[in-house]
């Protein structure tokens, strides 16, 4: 075993997936362990409690951004008046706010 790995994982594959990952990993100029190595290691798991706390978040933007839909509809069709200006200018701190709450993308540590 190279590098000291002397653990054998088994995973159930069909045949097809096995022949899919194989040829996944050649062009990839990898051995199928490393690719499996790589792809799980890339891989982000939850505890049942945070899933559910991320759904309720998913759900919670959801109907922001329906709100928000709605009210932005409102202020293109009132274009001309003041209340739309003030709608507007709201609308632009909201999207900036929500901006600030979205998560910093993980740089992939394998790109060129």
């Amino acid at each position: 075993m190279s590098r000291g790995r002397a653990v054998w994982v088994k995973v159930r594959a069909s045949a097809s997936e096995r022949a899919e990952w194989h040829a996944k990993a050649r062009s990839a100029g990898l051995t199928l362990s490393d690719l499996v190595r790589r792809a799980v290691g890339r891989t982000h798991t939850w505890t049942v409690a945070h899933a559910e706390v991320e759904r309720e978040r998913t759900r919670q933007v959801a109907r922001v951004g329906n709100n928000l839909n709605q009210i932005a509809r409102w202020a293109n069709a009132h274009k001309e008046g003041i209340e739309a200006v003030e709608v507007i200018g709201h609308l632009i701190a909201i999207r900036r706010a929500l901006r600030a709450l979205e998560p910093a993308e993980d740089p992939d540590p394998d790109a060129p």
